[in-house]
């Protein structure tokens, strides 16, 4: 825990007790604040009352006393309409804060320049912050990770000078974090996202823009229009930033993915280039696809910065496991692969699966979603047999029709026996099973988490199996 001191012996209100809002409630009392907290559902209540923190209703409260509102990232700030607890602070010129920015407050108190990557972006924000913080454990560093991704960022270890805390964050955190001011700050990638809680696409930029803006040096992807006017005015600010591509080869002094490799290339006189080879993602197993290229160029520039060797980095990036559930490797016996990327809820986080193999035996269904898996219909070529399961296998088999081989198996269970021993007698060199269902699991599972952990069981049993009775294979 970060016990918060800057705000010792002040009365703090907090709204929002879900994960990260317990988190916050005792890391202030921890530090000397006086915590009054709220959220407007009972059972959230209670459990905060169970673990000892005081509850109080922020309708009735005197507002005047509160030095600041800490919000839960999950409650509106500004759109589509301020909650109420952001009204009343508003409304009382109480400064409305997140954790991250206790975090940066703290750090600025107790280890001024502590070393602090922050990673944004719509898309690959939780793979990149993964992988940066596993390079750096693998070179031997302290690091600390969280924010958006998994521990909350209060419940990690405090700022210290030889600490390396690499954190994920949202659009929502951002917001919340005004003196947010990261060693090296990541911008990955602008899509339309969230715009119901930001309003419009041009305050959505300006929100993540804000991360590293702030940062003592950034890092910013350069394939799509949004992030590249983002790279061109800290260019033309003269602040400390490096692009990172995929669609835009030719890129200058940015560290490009092009042909399955990361390299670089400089400017020299008389309009000549000079090329760097950097890294070769077919050595990492885990960064395939090229959506992975970004992601792994991202890491890449980070942990250079950060002072790495380039065989440091490359040896990060070999051992790297993948995220659970995204397209994650999770058993090999002979061909065979087996593929985890239960969090392809819908056809568009499919879609990149299906881009990154060959030879697919795919597990697909679940409780669909709009537009079905219509648009994955140009990947189709790729796909040896479909394994159907759930409430969407009878539309999934229609679209299927004349184009994919396809087995009604009803359950993920039969599905994966299916898959396995129709992979082991295809004759690939390597046959991918992939559970990628392109659907919701709410029909069979509670959430894609409990589908993707299910999947490996049957996985690791049917590995089993065979190494005990060479029987599946």
């Amino acid at each position: 825990m970060i016990p918060i001191t800057s705000l010792a012996g002040q009365s703090i209100a907090l709204f929002g007790l879900g994960g990260s809002g317990l988190s916050t409630a005792k890391a202030l009392a921890a530090g000397g604040a006086l915590v009054n907290a709220w959220d407007d559902s009972p059972a959230a209540r209670d459990k905060a009352a169970a673990e000892g923190i005081y509850l109080f209703d922020l309708r009735d409260a005197d507002w005047s006393g509160f030095a600041a509102l800490v919000l839960a990232p999950g409650a509106p700030l500004t759109h589509p309409s301020p909650h109420w607890s952001a009204e009343k602070a508003n409304e009382a010129g109480v400064p409305i804060v997140g954790d991250i920015e206790l975090f940066c407050r703290e750090r600025a108190m107790v280890a001024p320049g502590a070393p602090l990557v922050a990673i944004t972006g719509t898309n690959g924000k939780s793979t990149t912050t993964a992988l940066i913080a596993h390079i750096l454990r693998e070179a031997g560093f302290d690091v600390q990770l969280g924010g958006n991704i998994g521990v909350p960022i209060l419940d990690l270890e405090p700022p210290a000078p030889d600490r390396i805390h690499v954190i994920e964050c949202s659009s929502f955190q951002i917001d919340l974090a005004p003196s947010l001011d990261p060693s090296v700050g990541l911008l990955l990638n602008l899509t339309p996202d969230h715009l119901d809680r930001h309003g419009s696409m041009e305050n959505y930029a300006g929100i993540k823009q804000r991360l590293v803006e702030g940062s003592e040096f950034a890092i910013v992807g350069r394939d799509d229009d949004w992030c590249e006017a983002i790279f061109q005015y800290l260019k033309r600010a003269s602040h400390s930033v490096v692009g990172i591509a995929n669609s835009r080869p030719n890129a200058l002094a940015s560290i490009c993915f092009e042909a399955g490799r990361l390299r670089r290339a400089f400017a020299l006189p008389a309009l000549k280039t000079l090329e760097e080879n950097l890294f070769d993602l077919a050595r990492a197993p885990a960064l395939r696809g090229a959506h992975n290229g970004q992601n792994a160029a991202a890491a890449f520039a980070a942990c250079e910065r950060l002072g790495l060797a380039h065989d440091e980095i490359g040896l990060g990036m070999r051992s790297f496991p993948g995220l659970a559930h995204r397209m994650e490797q999770i058993g090999r016996k002979g061909a065979v692969l087996f593929v985890n990327d239960s969090k392809a809820t819908n056809a568009d986080a499919a879609e990149k699966a299906l881009q990154s193999f060959d030879d697919i035996f795919w597990i697909i269904g679940g409780k669909a979603k709009a537009g079905g898996i219509e648009p994955l219909r140009p990947l189709f070529g790729k796909v040896r047999k479909a394994y159907l399961i759930g409430e969407a296998a009878p539309d999934f088999a229609a679209t299927l029709e004349g184009a994919v081989p396809y087995e009604q198996c009803g359950t993920l269970e039969v599905a994966t026996a299916a898959a396995a021993r129709d992979a082991a007698g295809s004759g690939a060199a390597e046959a991918v099973v992939l559970l990628s269902p392109a659907c919701a699991s709410y029909d069979q599972f509670a959430n894609f988490e409990k589908r993707g952990d299910a999947f490996r069981e049957q996985v690791q049993a049917l590995l089993g199996e065979n190494g005990a009775q060479g029987a599946l294979f």
